[in-house]
């Protein structure tokens, strides 16, 4: 483990968890909620970490959207929000719920579920000599239903989803200056924004989002990350529904980034992490990793 992160702040006690499918969460799914390199924090007061915001701040087609154009407040999440990552390393981590010392697939595995899935988005953030991952994991132990366009999507070609997934965010809080350059992207089919590598294993989905790839949405995510303790920004994802039979949209799920500190990044090697230092953990304790 070359970097971890603890805090004892208040802004990290017990925050709730709303937009969720279910009051009750499974043991492996809190496990990766608490153990991410990026904090789950309170929805109003937290800073530097994630929170999960209710479905309704979300705007998305309502049941008589191709009618009258009318937006909907979004209602409860399809997935469960299991956890946030924010991790920088020398080189891209693509599919990184492959890696053996990914937390959440390590969580999954731990858990023996057999039903346990989870759908992992992959924000990079590039440079030349240094990357930065924002990764959002959502989960569920139901199956997903065969005839919705979630399920389409994920067995879907790549051509095919890169006409159907959508972002849909909003800055919360924060000065006038971001909250311009983000409206850039307030909504937006994000592969035919940008180039996105699609990855499908036995029970999870992954979207690795390269945002270096246009040249407008880099600049702006370059400009905002001069302002990210002041802000706070709702993102939510979103399969497009482009025929009558897909209305009203649901939300597969979303995330709250609070304030954050670009500096608490957890810092990830080129070689993979053995047991003790998990991808994005920060519960062993030293003691725990010498034994």
């Amino acid at each position: 483990m070359n970097q971890t992160k603890t805090s004892t702040s208040d802004n990290n006690t017990k925050p709730a968890i709303t937009g969720a499918t279910s009051t009750t969460i499974p043991d492996w799914i809190t496990e990766t909620i608490n153990g991410g390199s990026f904090r789950h924090v309170d929805l109003h007061t937290g800073t530097n970490g994630w929170a999960s915001p209710p479905g309704h701040v979300f705007p998305l087609r309502s049941t008589n959207y191709f009618t009258n154009k009318q937006k909907s407040p979004g209602g409860d999440y399809l997935l469960s929000p299991a956890g946030v990552d924010w991790l920088k390393s020398t080189t891209k981590l693509d599919n990184i719920m492959s890696r053996p010392d990914n937390r959440v697939a390590h969580a999954i595995r731990k858990s023996h579920s057999q039903n346990s899935f989870i759908f992992a988005a992959n924000f990079e953030i590039s440079s030349k000599e240094e990357h930065y991952h924002l990764v959002s994991y959502f989960a569920t132990e139901e199956p997903i239903p065969l005839d919705s366009p979630l399920k389409r999507f994920i067995d879907g070609d790549d051509s095919y989803r890169n006409q159907r997934l959508k972002i849909v965010s909003q800055v919360v809080k924060g000065p006038w200056v971001v909250k311009a350059a983000a409206g850039h992207f307030g909504a937006f089919l994000v592969g035919k924004t940008v180039k996105c590598n699609y990855h499908k294993g036995s029970n999870y989905f992954e979207v690795d989002v390269d945002t270096s790839s246009s040249a407008i949405m880099c600049a702006v995510i370059r400009f905002v990350l001069g302002y990210t303790k002041s802000f706070a920004v709702d993102i939510g994802l979103v399969i497009e529904a482009q025929t009558e039979d897909e209305l009203p949209e649901r939300l597969i799920g979303g995330v709250r980034v609070c304030h954050m500190d670009l500096s608490s990044a957890f810092v990830v090697g080129e070689k993979a992490l053995g047991p003790c230092g998990m991808l994005g953990s920060v519960m062993r304790t030293l003691t725990e990793c010498q034994r």
